[in-house]
């Protein structure tokens, strides 16, 4: 029930900062879901044995979704990351706590930075992108509990099936197909398929990919600030990669 309900604030919320908010707004959302979700991420890395990357990494991250041109503000990020890296006691930690401090940025806020350029393009995509997840974490839950017979990867995440991520995959592509039809007509049917079942397909890595990081942790959930769901960042993994999968394609099928 928690989670249902958590869902039905999220959602409205989610459809009005994206097809209707003014852009400081939206830019606003994304800087504070993302400080969020990179807080519990730095948590995870200590947890990890690993030096948070901290307020330095966070701050980055903002350049990094808000600058004109990201690509040297990336660069700078990583010189930053070896500096501070440096303070580490044990040196033998100063490459991993590198690593995490760029990796937490391009992560969380490099994607956050493609949501905000495939919104520019039309906003609609970027529900789509989002709906992707939706409609396939749906469509997994019910016919992995049905059907479920073959674990996905039982090391990282051992409820998962490849029965579950098949649905998933036809969720996502029937959601996404049904949303294009409507509200991003002058997409052809072919290239809306291909986006649906590439962006879902991302979104289910993205969320193993989470699940992996927090179980070398030793860690069941990212938070607890979402009843039901767990952190920020268990709630937004799959969109960290189906959105910036869904702008690549969007970009590459528009040449």
């Amino acid at each position: 029930m928690k989670r249902i309900l958590t869902a039905l604030l999220l959602i409205p919320l989610t459809v009005w900062l994206v097809l209707f908010a003014p852009e400081w707004a939206f830019l606003a959302a994304l800087a504070a879901v993302g400080g969020i979700a990179f807080y519990e991420f730095s948590q995870i890395v200590e947890q990890s044995g690993i030096p948070a990357p901290g307020w330095p990494a966070m701050l980055a991250g903002w350049a990094v979704m808000l600058a004109p041109q990201p690509g040297i503000v990336v660069v700078l990020v990583a010189i930053l990351a070896m500096l501070i890296s440096l303070r580490a006691r044990d040196l033998a930690k100063a490459l991993p706590a590198a690593a995490a401090f760029l990796l937490g940025v391009i992560y969380i806020f490099g994607a956050w930075r493609c949501a905000a350029e495939l919104r520019a393009i039309d906003a609609n995509w970027l529900m789509f992108a989002l709906l992707l997840s939706w409609a396939g974490d749906t469509a997994a839950l019910y016919v992995g509990k049905a059907f479920g017979r073959h674990a996905l990867a039982p090391r990282v995440s051992p409820a998962k099936t490849w029965e579950g991520a098949a649905g998933s995959v036809a969720g996502g592509v029937i959601g996404g197909a049904l949303y294009a039809h409507y509200w991003i007509r002058s997409a052809p049917l072919g290239q809306v398929l291909i986006l649906a079942a590439a962006g879902n397909i991302a979104g289910q890595i993205g969320d193993l990919c989470e699940s992996a990081i927090k179980r070398g942790a030793g860690v069941k959930d990212s938070g607890n600030t979402l009843p039901g769901h767990g952190g920020w960042l268990d709630r937004i993994d799959s969109s960290l990669f189906s959105v910036p999968a869904v702008l690549a394609l969007v970009k590459l099928l528009a040449r």
